[in-house]
């Protein structure tokens, strides 16, 4: 098949200049690189080719000159390079791939120097009692944070001077550094990707355009939180960068162990002691809460661990319509240290209790049983 006219291929005149020759060719370049023609990237590799060749031939003079008199027959086989064909045409291909990336990290860096930030946000563990979890309260915090400098109102600049254009990334706060095909962009050192340089900084600051101080914040813990909640308070993080909002501070909850009562949700558990004369013959006995005391009856021939609910007496949780319940379990205590004349009462009591038989016993008779039947199936 005959070779097409290079001037065609490329979409110029005859008389076209050289810089109009390169801007033809990056277009074109760029619109028929394989990569970007995944559908058909054969036939976009021959139109690539076909286009290096042209520009290969055209941005040159001898041979363009040699192609304006004598045709395709004046350049021989065409020229060098092509896609993959490491010559003259893939260098330009990537000089030009090279200067429009080159112009999109710029124009992005210069963005991102001049974009707000907002600020980071900060967190702090509380820790908290039992009672301060179901009541709420009002916590005091001391923290560090920043305010803008008043001598220099937050410019960095000494009074009566002002930050410069940073004369190496021209302000946009990023360096370019051309590696091969790629241009690859860093933060501008020198300014530390401000884009801006200040020659006489502020004596009070030091050129922060800010100071640190201690503030003192009044954080509401609501009633029912519970441990590993989070409080927010807006905007006492850190501060934004180049005019960005500040972040916000979480206050992490921590809920002391308590000496007598443990949460279960909005429930509360607890143990209580009850005497061996007051279980097998009942009575009535008091029980704290969160709110005070409570009576509780407890039964004739009550067992160690029957558990006995009072209802309304938990925690009412901060996303909760009515408060949980407490749940009181029962622990028998034995009594120790007994004199000559309690054990003689004791021993003469429980010989008593045999007499009576499994009456007063039935679940020590019943698990006799089951012990005797399951040695028996041996």
């Amino acid at each position: 098949m005959a070779k097409r006219d290079y001037y065609e291929v490329l979409g110029v005149p005859r008389n076209a200049s050289a810089d109009d020759i390169k801007k033809a060719y990056r277009k074109l370049a760029m619109k028929y690189h394989p990569d970007r023609n995944r559908d058909n990237p054969k036939a976009a590799e021959e139109k690539f080719k076909e286009v290096a060749e042209a520009n290969d031939v055209l941005s040159d003079e001898q041979k363009r000159a040699a192609y304006d008199q004598f045709g395709h027959a004046g350049v021989g086989q065409g020229a060098r390079g092509g896609f993959g064909g490491g010559g003259e045409g893939f260098n330009d291909f990537a000089e030009a791939f090279g200067g429009i990336f080159g112009d999109l990290f710029a124009r992005a860096g210069a963005r991102n120097a001049q974009r707000a930030f907002r600020g980071a946000d900060l967190s702090y563990a509380m820790e908290i009692t039992l009672e301060e979890a179901a009541a709420g309260k009002v916590a005091q915090l001391r923290i560090p944070s920043w305010e803008e400098c008043d001598e220099c109102h937050g410019s960095g600049a000494k009074a009566g001077t002002s930050a410069e254009t940073c004369s190496h990334c021209r302000g946009s706060g990023v360096i370019q550094m051309r590696q091969g095909f790629f241009s690859v962009q860093q933060t501008c050192p020198y300014c530390r990707g401000k884009g801006k340089t200040i020659k006489d900084p502020c004596p009070s600051c030091h050129g922060e355009g800010r100071k640190k101080i201690q503030k003192t914040l009044d954080i509401e813990i609501p009633a029912g939180i519970d441990n590993g909640m989070r409080v927010r308070s807006v905007g006492n993080g850190e501060p934004g960068v180049n005019g960005g909002g500040p972040g916000d501070l979480y206050i992490e909850i921590h809920v002391k162990k308590h000496d007598i009562f443990e949460r279960d949700g909005d429930d509360l558990h607890c143990s209580v002691p009850v005497s061996f004369a007051t279980a097998a013959m009942g009575g009535d006995i008091e029980v704290p809460t969160l709110g005070g005391k409570a009576a509780i009856t407890i039964p004739e021939g009550t067992q160690p661990g029957k558990q006995f609910r009072l209802r309304g007496k938990g925690i009412k949780g901060v996303r909760s319509v009515y408060p949980g319940d407490l749940y009181c379990h029962v622990t028998l205590e034995t009594p120790v240290k007994l004199t000559e004349q309690q054990k003689k009462l004791l021993r003469e009591f429980d010989e008593s209790l045999r007499e009576g038989g499994a009456k007063h016993s039935p679940g020590t008779e019943g698990w006799f049983k089951r012990v005797q039947r399951w040695v028996e199936s041996l």
